[in-house]
């Protein structure tokens, strides 16, 4: 019997992406915590497989060649995952472009731009002392309106980002848009990035995948320990 796919894991939305894509490909995985408000991310055992002090990340005991394979970075995550079981990856290599594209315009520009905005929104000015800055919070914010307006642009044109396909780019980008209201965004004005946010949020493995250990997200507006350790360190 094939063992489980390790899931090195927090519930956010990076963290999403891979229980996300486990649970659309129906692969047996282990949830392994990494409690980033802890610190577990720093930890030497973690930091073996992640270098970088991030999760998600995997190891895979049947691995290329029946070996097992450790991987950090959702999106090289999910380019893996896609490949090992042929799915949400499309059929042809333009479908395949087509999914990096939008995969890397998710991890170069919305993840990194939706997280600022979080942070100087909603964390930087409930830190001690409170860091209240309002260019940056104009500066995400507008950055992340713009990025929903590209997607709404294309999801004019698709039913999904890649194409008329469902994806590893949709689940990279949709923990991230779910999250718009902390965001300060609004999407009355962007009636096809709604509809995309309801029709994959209603996907049965989506929203398994965005139920696993959602009671342990705590609240970083106002646990200090976790800020330090995010945002000091």
């Amino acid at each position: 019997m094939t063992k489980p796919i390790e899931l090195y894991y927090w519930p956010t939305p990076n963290g999403w992406k891979i229980s996300i894509a486990l649970e659309e490909m129906n692969l047996p995985y282990e949830v392994k915590l990494i409690n980033i408000g802890a610190g577990d991310q720093f930890e030497p055992d973690f930091l073996k497989i992640a270098p970088n002090n991030r999760m998600p990340a995997i190891i895979d005991p049947d691995g290329p060649d029946g070996d097992p394979i450790s991987i950090f970075e959702s999106g090289a995550i999910l380019q893996y995952l896609a490949r090992k079981t042929g799915q949400f990856y499309g059929e042809t290599e333009r479908d395949r472009v087509a999914v990096d594209q939008w995969l890397m315009w998710q991890m170069g520009g919305l993840g990194p731009m939706a997280g600022q905005a979080h942070h100087f929104l909603k964390y930087a000015p409930a830190m001690d002392p409170p860091h209240d800055l309002p260019y940056a919070k104009d500066r995400y914010r507008t950055e992340v309106a713009r990025l929903y307006g590209v997607m709404d642009h294309r999801l004019a044109e698709t039913r999904y980002l890649a194409g008329d396909f469902y994806s590893i780019a949709d689940m990279a980008c949709w923990g991230w848009a779910s999250l718009w209201e902390g965001q300060q965004q609004t999407i009355e004005d962007k009636p096809h990035f709604a509809r995309w946010l309801d029709e994959v949020g209603a996907r049965p493995a989506v929203q398994r995948g965005r139920a696993v250990a959602e009671t342990q997200r705590s609240n970083l507006q106002t646990d200090k320990k976790a800020q330090s350790l995010l945002f000091k360190r």
